[in-house]
């Protein structure tokens, strides 16, 4: 039985007793090297969290904004397909469990959780946090060529894709596609991510998904490639410990990431998506819109009644519209009215 319920607070008190006593000094040094590999400027298949002291400073700096961006893409699965509950779980290059805690809390330690990593101490680290808050499988395992993975509902592969070849990103995500009914992968909100997502989606859609997030279809994305790219933002709670690993002041950040839902049984996308930080004026919003015919601006003034007022609240990657009663929400205005 579950001694505590998985939630960013829940993860935080877990950091917070593991890494009692990490000297922050040795662990800023570690982030700065782990930084370099997390913007992923060399692909690699050496374990990138080398020892204990890695794994540390690992999870202090990236364990909670890893949660939380995860968690927001779960969230727009569950949204999708609100019916559905995975009963098995593998996090594919899982390290310290971010991803795994996330679906822990988005469906209630309803999943059978494996974790998969090539680091031993991430593994170690990992199954310590987690212990008292949900049962796993922490296995040690390469992901290259050569991985295959047992039959599972959910594959989870968060921030892994920038640390592979191409061919191995393409070996990797086809082999989730041959094994999962549901497939969600998150990775950096920088062009390169997004990049990364879209070649992921692209393989998705032709091994026979479909899109559940963030796209409102599985067609071909409406941005034009090199002039922009798809991302969200996800709000992160700093604990003292964070803030100190990360030399920063702010008892907050905002994590940008990019990510793809894609699933094998029939899920229902959002109508269109919120792509960017809504812009409120007086008596009017604006909201930047990607949907099924493709990007457009659409505008919500004070006459579209309570339309209004669930603009003004919309956020930075919500589903558009809301739900609500067609007859109540009055005209919609785009900028090609």
């Amino acid at each position: 039985m579950n001694v505590s319920a998985p939630s960013a607070d829940t993860l935080r008190a877990a950091l917070g007793a593991v890494l009692d006593g990490l000297p922050p000094r040795q662990a800023a040094q570690a982030v700065e090297r782990l930084i370099a590999n997390y913007r992923g400027a060399t692909p690699t298949h050496a374990p990138v969290l080398r020892d204990r002291s890695d794994v540390a400073a690992y999870a202090a700096y990236r364990m909670p904004a890893t949660f939380e961006a995860v968690r927001a893409a779960l969230y727009a699965l569950a949204d999708a397909a609100p019916d559905w509950t995975p009963a098995t779980h593998t996090d594919v290059g899982g390290g310290t469990g971010a991803a795994s805690w996330a679906v822990a809390e988005a469906w209630d330690g309803a999943a059978r959780t494996t974790v998969l990593d090539w680091a031993e101490p991430a593994l170690a680290i990992g199954k310590e946090l987690a212990r008292g808050v949900f049962e796993a499988e922490w296995r040690r395992e390469r992901v290259g060529t050569a991985l295959k993975l047992a039959d599972s509902d959910l594959v989870t592969v968060s921030y892994v894709l920038n640390e592979l070849t191409e061919a191995d990103r393409t070996v990797l995500v086809t082999e989730a596609a041959r094994a999962a009914r549901a497939v969600v992968i998150v990775e950096p909100g920088t062009p390169d991510g997004y990049e990364r997502i879209i070649a992921a989606r692209t393989l998705l859609v032709e091994a026979g998904f479909t899109v559940a997030a963030p796209c409102p279809h599985s067609g071909t994305c409406p941005i034009v490639p090199g002039s922009d790219w798809c991302h969200f933002a996800a709000r992160v709670s700093r604990s003292s410990l964070h803030r100190k690993v990360k030399g920063g002041s702010l008892p907050y950040e905002d994590e940008k990431y990019a990510y793809v839902a894609a699933a094998r049984f029939p899920v229902t996308p959002a109508p269109s998506r919120v792509t960017r930080r809504p812009q409120i004026r007086k008596g009017q919003v604006l909201l930047d819109l990607c949907g099924p015919d493709g990007l457009a601006r659409e505008t919500v003034t004070k006459r579209h009644g309570p339309l209004y007022k669930e603009a003004r609240d919309a956020d930075w990657g919500d589903p558009w519209p809301p739900e609500a009663d067609e007859d109540r929400r009055g005209p919609t205005t785009t900028d090609e009215d």
